[in-house]
């Protein structure tokens, strides 16, 4: 090994060990100055739906109304992405750091190097590894829905339908993702408590529309018996029926029921249509919360370690009233 390769891996080691015995100094979460006005992070995980761009513009609005200074990033759907972006975020010295993982384990280091450098993270939207990290200890808090009610509700409302519409392609979210990983176990757990329904199918469509199409295409070809597509977001639903319409089949009572989760204006018009038969709303406006939340811990109030948005659904019988509330 050469002296300059063997010099940086000592560096890398070194720094790296700086990192976790900083992080070990704080016994709480890092404590957040009380001051008239801050200078935070924003680490978002991708824009590429509307409900990723209904939270950042929810954001941006409350950094500007309270007059914030907000560092925003954008990983792309990279996980590796957004631990550079929290890095370059504590680089910059921000004050604090709201931080929407992409998924659950590929964030740790990002959280471990905010804390051992002094500033607080609070999530948003997406929680990450429990075993690895706690809040309160690492990080402040979680601010988001409960995504495994959100499955339950989906699978209560089918099962509570009754009829012949049980056999059931399942397309999932981002692998890895807490969003994911709870609305599939809420969903599949009524099901498994309801014999006479049946999961065929279940592949991710990475939150995607045109992914949750392609996935969809694939598995109604593979099992043309099915007549109920849950799907983990609004964006997959959407791309299920351009599936089942291109496969000659319709998306509706009379054909196959689709039933998504975020709550989008163009869902819940779906809803409104007939083509999607209920949607559990995943609320995205984050920054009046967010900002509260940060202001609480600021002024040393305890903070709960999950704090839960409350969501509605939008079915058939209040679609239509409630759409100009969907974002």
């Amino acid at each position: 090994m050469s002296i300059t390769r063997r010099s940086l891996l000592i560096a890398s080691a070194a720094s790296a060990a700086a990192s976790l015995l900083a992080a070990r100094a704080f016994a709480a979460a890092p404590p957040l100055e009380k001051k008239d006005t801050y200078k935070v992070g924003f680490a978002q995980t991708e824009s590429n739906n509307p409900w990723r761009l209904a939270q950042t513009k929810s954001m941006q609005d409350e950094a500007t109304a309270r007059g914030w200074q907000l560092v925003y990033t954008d990983a792309a759907g990279s996980a590796a992405k957004q631990v550079a972006d929290v890095n370059s975020m504590i680089a910059q010295g921000v004050d604090l750091i709201f931080l929407a993982p992409r998924e659950e384990k590929p964030l740790i280091p990002a959280i471990m190097a905010a804390k051992g450098a002094g500033i607080p993270i609070i999530l948003l939207d997406r929680n990450v590894d429990q075993s690895l990290a706690k809040p309160g200890e690492d990080y402040v808090t979680f601010i988001g829905s409960n995504f495994i009610e959100e499955g339950q509700r989906v699978g209560e409302y089918l099962v509570g339908l009754g009829g012949d519409k049980k056999i059931i392609i399942e397309l999932e979210g981002t692998t890895g993702s807490s969003p994911a990983n709870d609305r599939k176990k809420g969903f599949d757990d009524v099901i498994a408590n309801n014999a006479e329904y049946q999961i065929v199918a279940s592949q991710s469509g990475d939150f995607a529309r045109d992914k949750g199409r392609q996935v969809a295409e694939t598995l109604l070809q593979a099992h043309p018996d099915a007549n109920v597509i849950y799907a983990h977001n609004d964006e997959m639903a959407i791309g299920a029926i351009a599936a089942l319409e291109a496969a000659g089949r319709t998306a509706g009572r009379g054909d196959c029921l689709v039933f998504s989760i975020d709550g989008g204006k163009e869902a819940v018009q779906l809803v409104v249509d007939g083509k999607i038969e209920a949607v559990v709303e995943c609320n995205p406006r984050f920054g009046p919360k967010a900002f509260d939340t940060a202001i609480a811990y600021s002024g040393g109030e305890a903070i709960a370690p999950v704090i839960i948005n409350p969501d509605q659904m939008y079915t058939p019988e209040n679609a239509a009233e409630l759409l100009a509330t969907a974002y």
